[in-house]
């Protein structure tokens, strides 16, 4: 909140009852009062980011196995790619560079043999490494981040020629249209066009040239909604033309978009009760169907609505994620939060496995580290240089 227009109005006020004397007096002593306000507001702030229940911390932590992979429950050896991006990024802003480069050091190792055949990394594997499927652009990006945001940090080279080769690859899946595609599913067939893969791709890839210019461009001819102003994540099957996530990280990608943006997703909130802890929990659904709270995306809300400065509506997030934590069966001292807060559908009709809403899950737990500590992943390596007339929600083409 901006005090100081406040101020003004009531200097203002005083100009006709008050000598000048008084006045600059007054005006004086109220510049002072609102520095000190302001400064104890902001050390509140920053006090309330650098808190983090450790048992969460613990809970993050325990999930590197001896491969140096995250596995994303505790009741399964299965990990997937997305989830250990994100627990790097974790670590880096942790200062745990040790567990960062255990990660990494895992792709680093396999990229030779792997990428060759694939190009990008395979989405999902057991912890030992096996059994590998599915090769997913989006998750690829986002380990292309967790790289960029190491290289930053540390003023590290060692994962350089990695990073190149994620970088190449992504490009290489852009079509004439703008559009990238989305990788290949696990029978053979191609992933499709997904919004929220190019959005994260978008920010991966570094700097501002043609690719990035030229994605923009099918964004805005094919997933824009002009009469909402937001984007569509699958526009050809109205039932799901929407995707929460999609409005979210694109908040947090294009910053400059409308807050508008994350009130509409006001149209996936509901309510459940809790599986475990048989609470009423409000939160957000993947999609329009509103038959579960997903909390990852649910934390995903409040992060994008810390970095509007709306902490009132983010805190308010957060109390209900806080009626799902499960403390740990596997760690002591451990807990974390579910996947979901009850069983349901994900994004469209698929059902959700079948451990979602009852073991904690560490995209969600991670989720929920970013919006407590007031953290945007998306923040090192944001966009500044989008030229203004490719901004699409700003400007017609």
């Amino acid at each position: 909140m901006n005090l100081r227009p406040v101020a003004s109005i009531i200097v203002l006020l005083l100009f006709f009852s008050c000598s000048k004397e008084d006045i600059s007096t007054y005006q004086e002593d109220l510049v002072v009062r609102l520095d000190e306000e302001i400064e104890t507001a902001s050390h509140k702030i920053d006090e309330k980011s650098q808190y983090f229940d450790e048992a969460f911390v613990h809970w993050i932590v325990n999930r590197q196995q001896a491969s140096g992979l995250m596995e994303s429950t505790e009741i399964s050896n299965f990990t997937s790619l997305y989830d250990n991006a994100l627990a790097a990024i974790f670590f880096i802003q942790e200062d745990r560079k040790e567990n960062a480069e255990k990660i990494f050091d895992y792709y680093y190792a396999i990229q030779e043999t792997e990428l060759p055949q694939t190009g990008g990394f395979y989405q999902f594997r057991k912890s030992d490494g096996s059994d590998a499927e599915r090769v997913w652009m989006g998750d690829n990006a986002w380990l292309l981040i967790a790289l960029n945001q190491y290289a930053t940090k540390y003023g590290s080279g060692k994962y350089e020629s990695l990073s190149l080769q994620l970088e190449n690859w992504i490009r290489s899946l852009q079509m004439e249209n703008g559009a990238l595609r989305g990788g290949t599913n696990s029978d053979g067939t191609e992933i499709p066009n997904v919004t929220e893969g190019m959005i994260t791709a978008f920010h991966a890839v570094k700097g501002y040239d043609a690719f990035h210019k030229n994605m923009l461009q099918f964004l805005k001819n094919n997933r824009w909604d002009e009469d909402l102003d937001l984007l569509m994540a699958w526009p050809e099957n109205p039932e799901y033309a929407f995707a929460l996530d999609v409005l979210s990280l694109s908040k947090l990608i294009f910053n400059d978009l409308s807050d508008d943006v994350l009130f509409q997703a006001n149209k996936f909130l509901n309510n459940q009760t809790a599986t475990l802890s048989g609470e009423m929990v409000s939160g957000y659904c993947f999609d329009e169907d509103k038959d579960v709270i997903w909390l990852e995306g649910t934390a995903q809300m409040a992060v994008a609505f810390n970095s509007i400065q709306r902490f009132d509506l983010s805190e308010k997030i957060m109390e209900d994620i806080e009626k799902t934590v499960i403390q740990s069966t596997m760690t002591e001292n451990a807990k974390g939060i579910p996947y979901t807060a009850n069983f349901g559908t994900s994004y469209g009709s698929n059902e959700l496995w079948d451990h979602t809403d009852i073991t904690p899950a560490l995209s969600s737990t991670l989720w929920y580290y970013f919006a407590k500590t007031n953290f945007n992943p998306f923040y090192a390596g944001k966009k500044s240089v989008i030229p203004e007339a490719d901004k699409f929600w700003e400007y017609d083409f």
